[in-house]
């Protein structure tokens, strides 16, 4: 599939499980890299190994702890740039401040704009990302950006189910192209919730746009983070008659006070990936099924590897 000498997989610290099964996909050993910290909390690491002229992936999602992942990120792409790597991808599987895509009001920062300079900057000549918050963020870059999705992944997995009386959900207007393509995938009619939200983290439910009287239903988003949304959604849906209420995302943030909200909600279960780490007890309070990236990223870096079309994997 690649070539063991030519390329190299190499590890940050913030998903060290998902990147020995691209490593296991690949059959490439994982690249030697020490990785530590000064007393103070500066963050240092060492390229055990050479990796002069070779093709380099660094796998390191920016979720929580957001900023050190973030800065471990930049500081071993530096590294690999000072060590004559042929060229450096950063596959960041869940991209942190993505939300932070533009302005909303007067004096705000734009900072997904600032974090693409900062990878770039440090010397990456790729990015590999799945499902961006918004899919204009590609245009942040001024370098090559291989945006997958994990829409078949999760559509495939529903299709083993009796889906006749289903209908798919998108949580909000700006989720309609996601949530189009999935159902699309699914033959499946599709329901809009209409929403406005005052503040970050917080969302008003406004209406809903189609029928789930008596269906079953399948919400549908990029991310689960407070489950804010998440969870008045399935209210609203129950509310207007759906029945057994799941939910899928491509990345389970889970932060604050998400797992009691989804316990004391009608979520039946959330189906989801490994973009980051999912501690066990939040994968059994919340009822998750995790599904894999390490083959989709993992063909992806043998196709970019190959000089191959790495869009055809969603054709």
């Amino acid at each position: 599939m690649v070539n063991q000498g030519n390329v190299k997989i190499f590890s940050g610290t913030a998903h060290p499980e998902l990147v020995a099964e691209v490593a296991s996909y690949l059959g490439v050993p994982e690249g030697k890299i020490h990785h530590n910290a000064f007393s103070d909390g500066e963050l240092y690491c060492r390229i055990e190994e050479s990796v002069r002229g070779r093709d380099i992936f660094i796998i390191q999602p920016t979720c929580s702890p957001v900023n050190d992942n973030l800065m471990r990120l930049l500081i071993v792409i530096d590294a690999l740039r000072r060590a004559s790597a042929g060229s450096i991808t950063a596959v960041v599987p869940y991209f942190g401040y993505s939300r932070q895509e533009k302005k909303s009001t007067g004096r705000e920062p734009i900072t997904a704009k600032l974090v693409a300079n900062l990878i770039t900057t440090a010397g990456a000549d790729r990015l590999m990302t799945v499902d961006l918050h918004d899919p204009a963020l590609q245009g942040f870059f001024d370098i090559p950006v291989d945006h997958l999705s994990a829409g078949r992944l999760l559509s495939d997995h529903f299709k083993k189910r009796d889906l006749s009386n289903t209908v798919v959900v998108s949580p909000d207007t700006g989720g309609v192209h996601r949530s189009r393509s999935f159902a699309n995938r699914l033959q499946l009619p599709l329901a809009i919730i209409d929403k406005r939200r005052p503040e970050a983290n917080q969302a008003v439910i406004m209406n809903v746009i189609g029928d789930v009287s008596g269906k079953d239903v399948i919400i549908i988003d990029d991310i689960i983070d407070t489950a804010g949304t998440l969870v008045k959604v399935a209210e609203v849906l129950v509310s207007r008659g759906a029945r057994r209420i799941s939910a899928c995302c491509t990345h389970a943030v889970l932060s604050g006070n998400a797992v009691d909200r989804i316990l004391k909600s009608p979520v039946a279960e959330i189906v989801t990936t490994n973009s980051m780490p999912i501690p066990p007890h939040k994968r059994q309070a919340c009822r998750l099924e995790v599904i894999s990236l390490a083959p989709l990223i993992g063909e992806a870096i043998s196709r970019i590897y190959q000089k191959q079309s790495v869009s055809e994997l969603f054709s």
